[in-house]
Formats: structure tokens, sequence, C-alpha cells
């Protein structure tokens, strides 16, 4: 996942010194004041996290927990449905061409992040009095994460509200077909609905602003007539959530950060509010 957010931010940066190359084919783009939609799909990876659990009687922290992403098996019934389309891991996004390359746009990626039971990771930290074998004092010691200590799982979902500014530039042209390649950095927040269970105790079942997350994107565009669009896209970015709800205690709260990627399958429209151009 390292290697797939080095791939990101080298293709970021190599953008400037083709700009004004991409500028000539660009001439004649009618872009500006237009608007694009776009509905779509990911997978998702997460790097390892060292997240922090507290609340009355404990305050401990695991090492280098491995997580993974849970894809919804493709079925039309579910992925084209309008009452399910939320179900799995999807990404939405509007977005506004403020130049006839640049766009700023809001968007959500709906993530699921499930973390590994069964793993064996190091804890610190002390646990008291919750009437079970935890009880203790913990200084780096060796631990297996089992169902009946923790599972912890933001699957409904990842939730990562957030604005991009991006770049589009047309890089080849065929009668009515258009290929661009588009690029951009973004920021927002998280939302999550965090499934979490933590010695038994009764589990938090709402959405929560955890905190917030930065990401880069670098994608190919195929544009029909003007219109109509299919995207693939890989994004890279950084998540940081110091204040996740996990039971329904107000004082037990966990805290994470982590690197994530993701690979993206979408379909879209481009449109202007005040008819065609």
């Amino acid at each position: 996942m390292k290697k797939t957010l080095l791939i990101v931010l080298l293709c970021l940066s190599i953008y400037p010194f083709l700009s004004q190359e991409l500028e000539e084919i660009n001439n004649g783009n009618n872009n500006k004041s237009s608007f694009y939609l776009y509905w779509g799909w990911n997978r998702g990876w997460f790097s390892n996290s060292n997240i922090n659990f507290s609340g009355e009687n404990y305050d401990f922290t695991l090492y280098k927990v491995k997580a993974s992403d849970r894809p919804t098996a493709f079925d039309p019934s579910i992925y084209f449905n309008p009452g399910l389309v939320t179900i799995p891991q999807y990404n939405f996004r509007l977005g506004y061409f403020i130049k006839e390359n640049y766009t700023i746009s809001f968007g959500i990626d709906h993530m699921k992040y499930i973390m590994i039971n069964g793993q064996n990771v190091k804890i610190s930290g002390e646990i008291n009095n919750s009437n079970t074998a935890y009880d203790g004092v913990y200084s780096n010691d060796d631990f297996e994460i089992t169902e009946d200590f923790l599972k912890f799982e933001h699957s409904d979902g990842l939730n990562f509200a957030n604005i991009e500014c991006r770049r589009f530039d047309k890089i080849f042209e065929y009668k009515k077909v258009n290929v661009n390649i588009t690029e951009g950095l973004g920021l927002g927040i998280l939302y999550p609905k965090t499934n979490a269970t933590l010695m038994n105790k009764e589990r938090y079942d709402a959405f929560n602003l955890a905190g917030f997350g930065l990401v880069s994107v670098i994608g190919v565009n195929i544009k029909f007539y003007n219109k109509f669009f299919i995207q693939s896209e890989l994004k890279g970015g950084y998540i940081n959530m110091p204040n996740i709800r996990t039971t329904l205690n107000e004082r037990d709260r966990a805290k994470q950060s982590f690197f994530f990627a993701q690979f993206n399958w979408l379909f879209g429209i481009s449109f202007n509010i005040g008819g065609s151009k």
C-alpha cells in the first residue's frame, strides 16, 4: 500500500512539467461552468495502525493492528437497486468546472474498515474491574485479539466526506470519444458508524464525527459525446480519528490513524444547469 501512495504522489508531481503541452491539447475545450456527477465502487487497503482504547477503568493501546475492507459480492439486485446502493463500498461525487480544466467537487467515499480478529499484536496499558480475564497491567506484551475481547469495524462504514480540487486534461480524441487524465488533492471529515464490542460492553450504534482525512488522486476518464463517461482512479491518503465512539458510555473512546488506498470504478454524466452550450 505504501507503494500505491508513492505512485499517486509521483504522478501528481510530474504534471506541472507537462502543463504547457497539455494546455495546447486542451485548446477548444468547453468545460467551464459545467457540472459532473458520478457514482461507483471501490476496493480499499489500510496500513497497520496503533489503536488506543480508553474509558472507565481502562486505558490501553494495541500496536500494528491489521485490517481489511469488506467488498459486497456483486449482485445486480443490490448494486443497481436504488434502495440498496449504499450497501456496497461506494463513491459519490458532484463537481463543478471553475475553469476549463479545473474543478472543485464534493464527494463521499464509503469505505469499510474491518479489524482482523485472531491476529497477534503487542499491548500496553491497563485494564481494571472489567469482570473479565483481561484485567491487568501490560507493557508491550504479546496479545491475541479474540472476538470475546474486541470486535472493531467501521463497517457502515468508514465514511469520508471530502472536498477536492482536480485538474482534467484531454490526451486523446477520436470522433465523439475523449480520453482525459485527472489528478487532484482533497481534504475532509470522517463520520463512521463503528461496530465495536469491547469486553462485553454494549456497543454504540450511530454515526459520529471522528476525525479528518487528506487525499490525493489520479485517474483516467473516458467521455462519450461530451456527456457520459466512465472513469477509473487510484486514491491514496491519510486518516486521523481521535474521537471514535465505541460503547454507550460517552467516556469510552478509541483513537487511531493510518494510511489508506482505494481503486475506484465509476460512471457518470456531465451537464450544464442552464442547458447545453
